[in-house]
């Protein structure tokens, strides 16, 4: 059965440490009437903080980004390819605000995990040979979790390390172009 949002969140939240300065965005959309024009997120809509967030201007933010200091970044996807490759800040066609900060964190972070669901709505492959959509970074994905699964990706290819609760290694193949290597560790996700 497929990870929910939240569960994909949970799994990865799994592979923190203490001390790691980590970007994971903010919190919601504020109810109407209750925003915050100076309290944006990277495509320049108006959030929430949650409890325990913090945040700072866009300056220090960058000063964090490319001096190397983000340990771990989380960003979303709409495609990746099988070397890593990034694609998630635009679609051709579409009307977009900016890009915000996802180049900078793509390169800038120690490691970069995308959540992201496996394949669109109608049921195509988000995880492709090549990226066809604009790219935001290459090579700089080190680990994808996806409602189905959790996937490393090496020099030697993809490696399918866990699978959601009864989804079987054949059902995430079928929505992944590239051919995936199966880890001889392949466990289900714990949340």
């Amino acid at each position: 059965m497929p990870l929910s949002r939240e569960q994909v969140a949970q799994r990865i939240a799994q592979e923190l440490q203490d001390g790691f300065y980590v970007n994971l965005g903010i919190g919601p959309w504020p109810l109407e009437g209750e925003e915050d024009p100076d309290l944006i997120n990277a495509g320049k809509e108006t959030v929430t903080a949650v409890t325990g967030a913090s945040f700072f201007d866009s300056a220090t933010s960058f000063g964090m980004i490319r001096g190397g200091h983000i340990d771990f970044a989380v960003l979303g996807a709409m495609e990746v390819s099988a070397q890593g490759d990034l694609a998630n800040w635009m679609i051709p066609g579409k009307m977009v605000k900016g890009m915000g900060g996802a180049m900078d964190l793509a390169i800038g972070a120690k490691r970069v995990f995308v959540a992201m669901e496996h394949a669109t709505k109608e049921g195509k492959p988000k995880i492709l040979e090549r990226c066809t959509l604009p790219i935001t970074g290459r090579k700089c994905v080190h680990h994808i979790v996806s409602d189905l699964a959790y996937i490393d990706v090496t020099p030697e290819g993809l490696l399918l390390r866990e699978v959601a609760p009864g989804v079987t290694p054949e059902q995430v193949q079928k929505v992944t172009e590239p051919r995936l290597r199966i880890s001889p560790e392949l466990r289900e996700m714990r949340i």
